[in-house]
């Protein structure tokens, strides 16, 4: 019960910000919430699955066109359009993951990578459907019982889907599931002799977490009101992965530290040193990987452990 209300307490801090914020303030605070909503996905499968994918990234694009197509192309209704669009990730998730679990490590990620690269030549092969190169605009969310949400509003939506998106996982990580998806992680052999299912285990995980990211790019095709292949490449699918990796891989809290130090490293930078943030987001990748192999998360740890043996003496 007290998480309860402290996510609410959250959800309320959150949203409040976004009705003090100005217009390019209010843009970049909205794609922060979902990169971190996109992190924490990826952190739980490529930090608590142990699934090396870069097809994370992919299917936020594969939701963000598909909730546009269903919508203003083919003209299903909203609630039809979203269920749409989270059936077409689910079972593109099985087509990847089905087969994927016979790989490991590089292989895997080779296969998720060429998923993600085969996604946009169809984006840009894709004519009037896709938009091609130029993508799909000019468009807005449709009236939710007769109210257009709009603004601020907006923002309270994507503050909901990022709380949703961590209770979700929370509570994942804490069951059975999660016991079985990190018992995989570390050592597959030993999670098969004890009766888990390997195989089903890792498509579950892949499947479940692709399907959020495609929520989640549902979600974003009407901040900018513009979907087009560039924002979906592999510069990003890449990003994401630094994200949980400096953070703290397989840490919820890591997620959040990694998403929201690296989305907003350029902005804090660019005015102060130009293009050559660059470099500095080069170093701190490299200072990350060599002293702290744990994440930032894993400075806390230590803060907490010394102080703990302080408390001892």
């Amino acid at each position: 019960m007290k998480s309860f209300f402290g996510l609410v307490a959250v959800g309320v801090v959150l949203s409040a910000i976004a009705f003090v914020l100005g217009s390019y303030q209010t843009d970049i605070y909205r794609k922060l919430l979902l990169w971190t909503t996109l992190a924490l996905s990826y952190n739980f499968l490529f930090g608590i699955a142990g699934q090396v994918a870069f097809s994370h990234f992919t299917f936020y694009g594969i939701g963000a066109y598909a909730i546009v197509i269903l919508l203003f192309q083919v003209g299903l209704p909203l609630p039809l359009a979203v269920l749409g669009g989270v059936v077409l990730c689910v079972v593109l998730a099985l087509v990847v993951a089905i087969p994927a679990t016979r790989l490991e490590g590089f292989y895997l990620a080779l296969a998720t990578l060429a998923f993600a690269q085969l996604f946009i030549v169809v984006l840009n092969e894709g004519g009037k459907v896709t938009g091609a190169a130029g993508g799909l605009a000019n468009y807005r969310l449709p009236d939710i019982f007769g109210v257009r949400v709009t603004g601020p509003w907006y923002t309270v939506v994507i503050v909901v889907l990022l709380l949703g998106t961590f209770a979700t996982l929370w509570r994942l990580d804490r069951s059975w599931f999660g016991r079985a998806c990190r018992a995989v992680r570390d050592n597959p052999e030993a999670a098969q002799a004890m009766g888990v299912d390997v195989a089903r285990t890792k498509i579950i995980a892949y499947a479940l977490t692709s399907a959020m990211a495609g929520v989640a790019g549902m979600v974003y095709a009407f901040v900018d009101n513009t979907v087009n292949p560039p924002i979906f490449g592999l510069q990003n699918a890449f990003l994401l992965l630094f994200m949980v990796i400096v953070g703290g891989s397989g840490r919820h809290a890591g997620a959040i530290i990694g998403a929201a130090l690296l989305y907003l490293m350029p902005f804090v930078l660019s005015p102060l040193i130009g293009h050559h943030h660059a470099l500095v987001f080069g170093l701190v990748m490299v200072g990350v990987v060599l002293f702290q192999p744990k994440g930032l998360i894993g400075l806390w740890d230590a803060w907490r452990a010394s102080r703990g043996a302080r408390a001892l003496r």
